[in-house]
């Protein structure tokens, strides 16, 4: 016997026709593409060489660095930038610093910080005269939030700084060794409100131009393993040869590798870069630097727990290791400088334009899958004009917001952080701004919704021309991303790869619609969940994210990109929702402009309220 054809609505769309417009034959052959980046990237893993130790041996006083952390913690347990404590930490370190015979002096700068406004700061300058012009800066900041004593953030890394100043002093037996290299040991102040004292720092002309390396010495007396920081606030790397240097002497003392952050953690910090730690200035103007650390992506942020102490053992082998490779540097060989950008895959690194190509290329099945749905769409004679003006009208209300926030920005309601990163506890956002805004995007809303609302029965090639028109957006945000950061295709290629697939399910329940929906907001969602998880903030990580484009910490074209993203992702919530119309025609659309016909509504819905109530008063008269 032979099995009953199926009926008409059991049978599987054809490919190609309008239930089922995604050419996946196409899309699948495309990825061959990807083969030749991926031999490429392949070939691109070497491992990074390190200079080579220079024998002498390590000087520096652990004991003496931890009675120093102690001290300064306990005289001067409240550091933040402005209070009094922070006054009396920068003479307590000039104190220190002088009867060693180095050239001492101040910085004085104002910079905005959060909370406070501006606020006089003050970086601490010792330097030691080298044979050369050129510099070796080991730093350390000596601030704090001022919710605890601050011992390990950062009263450990400034001890280790005096410490080491006092090894390379006049008065030491080392320093009857010219040093090929001028040495410069840096106090910096506001690194807790966005690294402000390094950022004024590295701004100077003479600094990019002079210093050869920058070694961050940030909370190093806690009893985890050293960990190493690497990220920038621009999509660039250290100087591989430091990091390997690093890794190389501080794996010699403790018999222990380092930490690094992971794989993907170095992806999502070129594709969107932010770090809570002080080489971000100097790695963005491409000074080679990189901080050493026993604490994790979040500092401690100065709070204790428990009763203040230090590692000293950890304490000892970190600022070893940090002289070692002052020495090893000193010996006037260049430093290995590698690729702008890298990824470290465990010893080895993948360098940055292999990554970029193999990005780029997994973007190209999705371009070439859309285009062609979009001659589909003309070969068949669907109009996409008016999904197109649908997505206009989307992306000019996002344009909306954008505008708001900046306006609302240029005013000083979110605060100002001289273009630094917030401090990390600030999340909060002032309510009467965030409702001023939340009313007027609202206003907004309500005039582009007149020309998105369904007046009719939306026919199926008009739903595909929806998703054609959304889909062509997001190939261009592709392109704009590419044209400016490559490595944030990371969050982009989820988005788009999940969302080619919703015309092939926008028959299909809305289940599963609002499944294929949520799947393409990995990408977003990993932004929020690093910040989220690396850096503790929980549930607040979204309004610390919006914070850092409010400031101007995130570049302006980011958010360019994420408006025109926001729109394409609104019109396809909308298709899956099934609230999606095309941009009406002349004929369905009312005399009047959206503006004057929202006036007009709420002109007569008073002057109906005052009828109302006179009709009311006339019957109980």
């Amino acid at each position: 016997m032979t099995a009953a054809p199926l009926s008409p609505e059991r049978r599987r769309p054809r490919p190609g026709s309008i239930e089922r417009p995604v050419n996946g034959r196409l899309y699948r052959g495309t990825w061959l593409l990807v083969g030749l980046p991926l031999l490429l990237l392949a070939f691109s893993v070497v491992r990074p060489s390190s200079l080579q130790p220079s024998g002498l041996p390590p000087t520096f006083a652990a004991a003496d660095a931890s009675r120093l952390a102690q001290e300064l913690a306990t005289r001067f347990p409240d550091r933040a930038p402005g209070t009094a404590g922070a006054t009396g930490a920068t003479t307590w370190l000039r104190q220190q610093l002088v009867p060693d015979g180095l050239s001492v002096h101040a910085q004085p700068f104002t910079a905005t910080v959060p909370g406070h406004g501006r606020v006089r700061l003050v970086n601490v300058v010792a330097e030691k005269a080298g044979l050369s012009s050129r510099q070796i800066v080991v730093m350390a900041h000596r601030d704090d939030s001022g919710a605890g004593p601050g011992l390990d953030d950062n009263a450990t890394g400034t001890a280790a700084l005096l410490e080491l100043a006092r090894s390379y002093a006049s008065t030491t037996a080392a320093s009857h060794v010219a040093l090929p290299y001028s040495l410069v040991f840096l106090s910096t102040d506001g690194a807790l409100a966005g690294a402000l004292g390094a950022a004024h720092f590295a701004a100077d002309p003479a600094t990019r131009r002079n210093v050869v390396a920058v070694i961050n010495l940030d909370a190093i007396g806690g009893t985890a393993l050293p960990r190493l920081e690497l990220a920038g606030d621009t999509a660039r790397s250290p100087a591989a040869g430091l990091v390997e240097t690093m890794r190389t002497l501080l794996s010699r003392q403790t018999g222990h590798e380092p930490s690094r952050p992971s794989v993907l953690a170095q992806l999502v910090d070129l594709g969107f870069p932010y770090s809570a730690y002080e080489q971000a200035p100097f790695v963005t103007r491409g000074i080679p630097a990189v901080t050493v650390t026993t604490a994790r992506d979040r500092p401690p942020g100065g709070v204790a727990v428990g009763r203040p102490r230090v590692d000293t053992a950890r304490f000892a082998e970190i600022g070893r290791s940090v002289q070692a490779a002052v020495d090893a540097m000193e010996q006037g060989v260049a430093l290995p400088q590698g690729p702008a950008s890298y990824v470290f895959l465990g010893q080895r690194l993948i360098r940055g334009w292999a990554i970029e190509i193999v990005l780029v290329a997994a973007l190209l099945p999705f371009i070439v899958t859309a285009v062609d749905l979009f001659a589909r769409c003309r070969r068949r004679r669907i109009r996409v004009a008016p999904a197109f003006r649908s997505y206009r009208s989307r992306l000019l209300f996002w344009t909306w917001v954008g505008l708001l926030s900046g306006v609302f920005g240029l005013l000083g309601a979110w605060g100002s952080g001289d273009g630094r990163p917030p401090p990390l506890t600030d999340v909060t956002w002032p309510t009467g701004a965030l409702a001023a805004v939340a009313v007027l995007a609202g206003l907004g809303w309500i005039v582009a919704r007149d020309r998105l609302l369904p007046r009719r029965q939306v026919r199926q090639e008009e739903i595909l021309a929806g998703h054609t028109a959304a889909l062509l957006a997001l190939a261009v945000v592709g392109l704009l991303v590419v044209a400016t950061d490559p490595y944030a295709l990371v969050f982009l290629l989820p988005t788009v790869h999940v969302w080619l697939w919703l015309p092939q399910v926008q028959s299909r329940t809305v289940w599963a619609r609002a499944l294929v929906l949520l799947g393409g907001l990995a990408g977003p969602a990993l932004v929020l969940w690093s910040f989220a998880s690396r850096y503790r903030l929980g549930w607040d990580a979204p309004w610390y994210v919006a914070k850092l484009f409010a400031v101007g910490y995130a570049p302006l074209p980011l958010l360019v990109i994420a408006i025109a993203w926001l729109a394409a992702a609104g019109q396809l919530v909308a298709l899956a929702a099934g609230r999606y119309a095309p941009y009406p025609g002349e004929r369905e659309r009312p005399p009047r402009g959206p503006i004057r016909e929202t006036v007009r509504r709420v002109v007569l819905a008073g002057r109906r309220r005052r009828a109302g109530r006179t009709r009311h008063g006339a019957i109980e008269a």
